[in-house]
């Protein structure tokens, strides 16, 4: 199981960023895929996840109607469209995916041990 998670950059405040998460030895069709971030000096929080098998999606309350998570099953990725970005969503973002054993949302907010295989970080900087 592997996961790589592509797209971080510096960005001004108000624009946007598309975040990738590509899995490769392994199909997605059946997990769930979460994206999670870490600032500096904070927790990791759960910030959007969804099951690739119905699409049933969750979405920490900061980036509800901000952020978008979808998935391309044929490419066997998962994106994470950032909009509007501010300064606080500067973190690493890391995808994560495991079997959606519970409901979607609680996964998202639990983070491990939840989500058992994790991907390296990508940063994403928003500052003028």
């Amino acid at each position: 199981v592997q996961l790589q998670a592509s797209g971080g950059g510096l960005v001004q405040p108000g624009g946007s960023l598309r975040l990738s998460c590509a899995a490769s030895g392994f199909t997605l069709d059946y997990y769930a895929i979460g994206w999670f971030r870490q600032a500096p000096g904070k927790e990791r929080e759960g910030v959007s996840c969804i099951a690739f098998s119905d699409g049933t999606t969750y979405y920490a309350d900061s980036v509800k109607g901000r952020f978008t998570i979808s998935r391309d099953n044929a490419k066997n990725t998962v994106y994470l469209q950032m909009n509007s970005l501010k300064p606080e969503d500067t973190a690493v973002y890391y995808c994560a995916t495991d079997i959606p054993r519970f409901a979607i949302a609680t996964m998202c907010r639990e983070g491990r041990p939840y989500f058992r295989s994790w991907g390296q970080g990508t940063l994403v900087t928003v500052s003028s």
